[in-house]
Order: structure tokens, then sequence, then C-alpha cells
């Protein structure tokens, strides 16, 4: 299969926004009424999907939309704390050299995905699907499919976490896991990825899949 749509996930999969996630995390906690996280059990939380996540740290679902928007605005107040994986620049310039079009379906917000991609990548995509919770992200997939005019086969979706494939599976599409983001890969592969990506580099190889 040739592709001709490569649908990014932002944070985790181009942008190396974790470490500030967790330095926001306790903020966000208690100004939203769930418990604080233990930073030294961080990569045993890495396991966690995020419902399980939710679960842990006693997040009802509809504080979800809460916490994410102020997780969206603190990153906005910092973005220069938010760079992109090394090496990512240049896979999205290799690729946009060819026929793939570039897209990016996020629940950050267009604003901060902006800010740290830069004016330059910013120009190299061609849709911008964001703002949604995690687990909304199928309908905003099938947007932009169709917004692109190929068909589902044709597309693929790279992320970091199971919710990613979650979402790439229901809208039809082909996903790709990313080695460096919040999941580990040995989760990501317990949902079959049909590619995987082990340095971020590595994201220019999709043009030739």
């Amino acid at each position: 299969m040739t592709y001709r749509l490569a649908i990014f996930d932002f944070d985790g999969t181009l942008a190396d926004s974790f470490p500030f996630f967790l330095s926001v995390f306790n903020q966000i906690a208690d100004q939203h009424g769930f418990r604080r996280i233990d930073i030294t059990q961080v990569e045993r939380l890495r396991h966690y999907e995020p419902r399980d996540m939710m679960r842990h740290v006693g997040m009802p679902p509809w504080k979800l939309p809460l916490a994410a928007a102020s997780f969206k605005t603190l990153m906005s107040e910092n973005a220069g704390q938010v760079r992109l994986f090394p090496q990512v620049d240049h896979a999205l310039r290799e690729l946009a050299r060819g026929n793939l079009e570039l897209t990016i379906v996020s629940s950050n917000s267009e604003y901060n995905v902006r800010q740290v991609l830069g004016p330059e990548l910013a120009g190299l995509i061609s849709q911008y699907e964001c703002g949604m919770s995690i687990f909304g992200k199928t309908s905003r997939i099938r947007k932009v499919v169709k917004r692109a005019m190929v068909e589902p086969s044709a597309a693929l979706y790279i992320g970091d976490q199971a919710t990613d494939a979650e979402a790439a599976r229901k809208a039809g599409v082909d996903f790709a896991a990313v080695h460096w983001g919040y999941a580990p890969i040995e989760v990501l592969r317990k949902v079959d990825p049909e590619h995987e990506f082990d340095r971020p580099g590595a994201l220019a190889g999709i043009a030739t899949l």
C-alpha cells in the first residue's frame, strides 16, 4: 500500500511534551480536585491506558475537558518549554517534498501545535483538526480523510497511545506506533500496529511504505 495521507498525533509523536505534562500535572490535579501523581512512579504509570490513568487519579470523565483545557492554557503560556523531537523537522520536510499530504489530529489546541512547529513547518500541514477529547479523534480522522479526497486505505495515522490506535481502526485507517511517546512500545504492540517507527527521523520513511 502506498499511502497518500499521513495523519499525525502531536503530543508524544511530533512534540516532546511529556516532561511539561508531568511538570504541571499536580498543579492541574489540585485545581480540579483529583489525586496527584508520584513522579517517582512515572515509568509504571506509562503502562496505564488513559482510562486506567483517569481511574488511578480519581478523575471522572466529566472533568477531563476541564483538565485538558487547563493543560492547553498552561502550554500556551509556556510554549517555549516544549520542543519537537530531534529530526522531526527533517522528516516533515522530506515528506512534504513528495506526494504525501500531511495533516494533524490532536487533542491539543491548534494554537499550541502551530507555536511548537513554527511558521515554516506549520505551513507544511494541510489540515489541522485539534482540540477534541483524547477519546474523540475518530470523527476528526474521518473528516481529514474525506477532505483529502482519499480512500481510508490510503491514509495512515501515526500516534503514541492505544487510544490513537483505537481511533484509527474505527475510522478505517492503518495505525503506526512510535517508540518514543507516552506509552511504551510493548504496550502499543498489544494493539497490533500495521507499522512501527523506532526513532523520530524514521518518520520520513512513511513515503516508502
